[in-house]
């Protein structure tokens, strides 16, 4: 066994050929998977999961962003060029396959198409029977064309259909022509928000007027238990005249219903306008809120011109969406009023319940700002922040393979304490003896640590930043005998060191892991002062303090652990 602090670092390089089939069939996995999504089928993630436990931490930390890519790329596909008509792939009947416009179908005079996304194009045509101009969506064949599509295309029309409101463009009529199913609603005359906000970020008040009218909207659709899934500025309408409305409910769902028409694993949504939990495909967790997410989203790019998240591929905006927090919006512009930019910060919580409790609260709080009135988003601040900084992050997942371990060690960070505790009670001087329990000690259980961590499965890329953090610590601690030797300094003078090492450790861990930590940080603080007043007993009081450290949150995520385990339920909870 290696007798130096450095063993997890050692055992980590020595497991790299381990580690390398590891990836290669992690990959084959992600790359059978990602097959089946392109040729529509339905992709069991949770089984495939349950099926290869070893793997399922490392899945589930991947799929989401080979997801989003690979959707990205499908979609793309299906864009038209710039210059031609609409073309429908081969396999459609003749009549499909080189449609000129304008053109008659059924009751309706398509004149020219406005608008086509991944799954649907849009006409602007004229229902002959009525003498109405009319928009008519019709589902697109291809790659993404599947049965379930079909089915969802249909729910889109059922969706809108039930939802009478000013602010929400309504469903004329369902309908099907030669097998591709259709339906009308009104033609909106004028330009999306995207549209407008091309030409420069908009007036703050106007703004804020529109976000509050489609917040209404929505509040609407969630009363009547749809949730949308897919607020973006590309989906909210200004018309020439009349008061903004909100269209596009392919991605809606009924709240409370089991049943989701988008394919197993999916992310729903547009990336740049998403909720952390959508972006981590999160399902249980998405409901109203996530709508109030995207509202805020929508009211930052209307007051900047640019989305909160900007990268190159989806890929990279899924991880920001998931892991950063964006730039407040009077970064971007410094003159906006105080108010309305907390009502933007406060819609982009990535906690749930630190947002508006509903689109209701953020029209009412929207509102008031319009009337000069004091703004909700402001009250209750401190109460957030602090709230805010005792939260998990989004890696603290991750402790659940650690909680039994740590629990371990807590008894071994004692074992050692009572043991140096006892040798200075017995007068012992040799600095042999100390630097044999805490470097080769340590040491080797450091080693049997991580062999025994690697045996529960593939390690992610955050344990091993937490690893090195660990690791450095005990080369710390090990430093602190030749230092003493050095300084010519009486044996464990610095012993008050440990508290500061291993508080500096939790430190480090909170901002990665979880806020709970600044908690175990304060305690190792106040035990490394302790240790100072009172050096016969600072090996004993860091025994306590240190071990209790570890073992509270090692017992709080190995009962996590045991009670969620590697089941396909527990793989849903994060792609359903």
């Amino acid at each position: 066994m290696s007798d130096t602090p450095l063993g997890p670092l050692d055992e980590s390089h020595s497991a790299a050929e381990e580690s390398s089939a590891d990836d290669e069939k992690i990959a084959a996995i992600l790359a059978d998977l990602a097959d089946g999504v392109c040729r529509g089928e339905l992709v069991d993630f949770a089984a495939v999961c349950h099926q290869h436990p070893q793997y399922a931490d490392e899945l589930r930390r991947l799929w989401g962003a080979v997801l989003v890519t690979d959707t990205a790329g499908v979609a793309n596909e299906q864009l038209p060029a710039a210059n031609d008509h609409m073309t429908i792939e081969a396999g459609s009947s003749g009549r499909w396959r080189s449609l000129q416009l304008p053109t008659e179908i059924g009751d309706y005079n398509l004149i020219e198409e406005i608008g086509r996304g991944g799954m649907g194009v849009v006409f602007r045509a004229r229902q002959i029977s009525l003498h109405r101009e009319v928009a008519v969506k019709m589902i697109l064949r291809g790659r993404l064309a599947s049965e379930t599509d079909m089915q969802r295309f249909l729910a889109e029309a059922s969706a809108t259909a039930k939802l009478d409101h000013p602010s929400i463009v309504p469903v004329y009529e369902v309908g099907d022509i030669d097998g591709r199913p259709f339906f009308s609603m009104k033609y909106i005359d004028g330009i999306t928000l995207a549209e407008r906000v091309a030409d420069g970020p908009m007036p703050p008040r106007e703004a804020a007027q529109i976000v509050a009218t489609i917040a209404r909207a929505i509040q609407f659709a969630h009363d009547a238990g749809v949730l949308h899934r897919d607020i973006k500025p590309s989906n909210i309408l200004l018309p020439r005249e009349g008061v903004p409305m909100i269209t596009d409910f392919g991605l809606a769902k009924q709240l409370g219903s089991q049943a989701d028409l988008t394919r197993s694993g999916m992310l729903v949504g547009t990336p740049a306008y998403m909720s952390p939990e959508q972006a981590g495909n999160r399902r249980d967790m998405i409901g109203p809120s996530s709508d109030v997410y995207s509202l805020g989203c929508v009211l930052y790019f209307a007051l900047t011109g640019s989305s909160p998240f900007v990268a190159e591929t989806p890929m990279q905006l899924v991880m920001l969406v998931i892991e950063q927090d964006p730039s407040p919006p009077r970064t971007l512009r410094p003159s906006l009023d105080r108010d309305l930019e907390m009502i933007v910060v406060r819609c982009l919580q990535k906690p749930i319940d630190l947002r508006y409790e509903s689109a209701a609260a953020l029209a009412t709080d929207l509102e008031a700002y319009l009337t000069d009135e004091p703004v909700a988003a402001r009250s209750g601040r401190f109460g957030q922040v602090v709230a805010r900084v005792f939260r998990e992050t989004h890696h603290a997942a991750v402790l659940e393979n650690w909680g039994l371990l740590w629990m371990w060690h807590s008894l071994v960070l004692l074992v050692a304490c009572l043991l140096t505790w006892q040798l200075d009670y017995h007068n012992i001087t040799n600095r042999m003896a100390y630097a044999g329990v805490w470097t080769v000690g340590l040491g080797t259980w450091a080693a049997v640590f991580w062999r025994m961590r690697q045996r529960m499965g593939p390690v992610t890329f955050i344990e091993r930043q937490v690893a090195h953090v660990w690791g450095a610590s005990m080369m710390a601690i090990a430093m602190i005998f030749p230092l003493e030797w050095w300084l010519s300094l009486p044996v464990l003078t610095l012993s008050p060191m440990l508290g500061l090492v291993t508080a500096m450790v939790f430190l480090i861990k909170a901002s990665m892991l979880t806020g709970a930590f600044y908690v175990q940080t304060a305690a190792l603080l106040v035990a490394s002062v302790l240790m100072a007043y009172y050096p016969p007993w600072a090996h004993l009081i860091f025994g306590v303090v240190g071990g209790g450290c570890f073992f509270v949150p090692g017992y709080q995520y190995a009962r996590r652990r045991r009670r969620q385990g590697h089941t396909p339920e527990r793989s849903q909870r994060w792609f359903d």
